[in-house]
């Protein structure tokens, strides 16, 4: 369970999908937006969304703004509103704001009203599209800062048929295993089809199956690192 309180502003189709992944991981997220219908479509996947004007700090203040833990201001085609509300938040002391931006002038001019961290959608897209070009075994990551990511990776010949003790993610490639992904095959109406399943949390006794995608934590070089030994 993540203790933190979300507040999305701004839930068209970024904005929604960051609230509904939030949500997913168990995190109390709070929607807003000034589109009755999109409000309306993400209300029930997350604690609670609320049709208002966002650059109207008075009206946020009485839905609970200042609670807020971290606010994702992902307004898309208005980047005045973004501008205001992101320079609201700070006034209230939010104490981690997020904001959506689109090319290096919006950019600009988040980061001079004091916006540290910037959503680029554009940008991570032809990061994602990258990466997953130059390393097929990544399917997808989350990159952090500090050069941190949480990778999925299709589990590298070199470890299938081992267990967890015997790999030692953390003493041999200073990574962390959080957790497998795990291919079954059921029989449905007479069919088998493919069903994944997280596993949970892995034993050391846990063996690698040639189909398993793991979800392991650390620097990228040290992810790319841990591919390039075991691809074979």
């Amino acid at each position: 369970m993540i203790n933190q309180k979300f507040a999305v502003i701004g839930v068209g189709n970024y904005g929604s999908t960051i609230a509904r992944r939030l949500a997913e991981k168990g995190a109390e997220v709070f929607c807003f937006d000034s589109n009755e219908d999109k409000i309306e479509n993400i209300k029930d996947d997350v604690a609670q969304a609320v049709a208002i004007d966002c650059t109207d700090v008075k009206a946020m203040i009485s839905q609970g703004i200042k609670d807020i833990d971290v606010a994702v201001v992902a307004i898309g085609e208005n980047f005045e509103a973004t501008v205001l509300t992101s320079a609201n938040l700070l006034d209230l002391g939010i104490k981690r704001i997020i904001a959506r931006a689109s090319g290096p002038n919006q950019k600009l001019i988040l980061t001079k009203i004091g916006i540290e961290e910037i959503l680029s959608p554009e940008d991570e897209v032809a990061f994602v599209v990258r990466e997953k070009l130059l390393n097929p075994s990544i399917i997808s990551f989350l990159q952090l800062p500090d050069n941190y990511e949480i990778a999925e990776v299709i589990a590298p010949k070199g470890v299938v048929g081992r267990s967890i003790s015997d790999i030692d993610f953390r003493n041999n490639y200073e990574l962390t295993l959080v957790t497998v992904k795990r291919v079954f095959d059921i029989k449905k109406d007479g069919n088998l089809v493919e069903e994944t399943h997280v596993i949970g949390v892995p034993s050391g006794e846990t063996v690698i199956e040639e189909r398993d995608t793991l979800v392991i934590y650390g620097t990228k070089n040290h992810v790319e690192r841990f591919l390039e030994i075991n691809k074979s």
